[in-house]
């Protein structure tokens, strides 16, 4: 399965653990388990707890996903 077959989704992530892995909460209130793409790890995007992130989730096993993208948060001009 490709990444462009995932069901793409918003969360927050609510728990950071060891390996690149985290638990991402959803808006209606599930908690998956997810892992850093290998763009991410790449190019060292740092993933905290509280992130807003994009995550894409298998349409046959939703109980994990893949974080695809973090969301970036916007400067103030002050």
């Amino acid at each position: 399965m490709s990444k462009e077959d995932l069901v793409k989704i918003e969360g927050v992530v609510s728990e950071a653990l060891s390996g690149s892995r985290f638990f991402v909460t959803l808006a209606d209130g599930r908690v998956l388990g997810a892992k850093l793409s290998g763009r991410l790890r790449k190019f060292h995007i740092r993933v905290l707890v509280g992130d807003r992130v994009t995550l894409g989730i298998s349409p046959y096993d939703t109980s994990h996903g893949l974080i695809l993208g973090r969301e970036k948060l916007g400067r103030s001009t002050e």
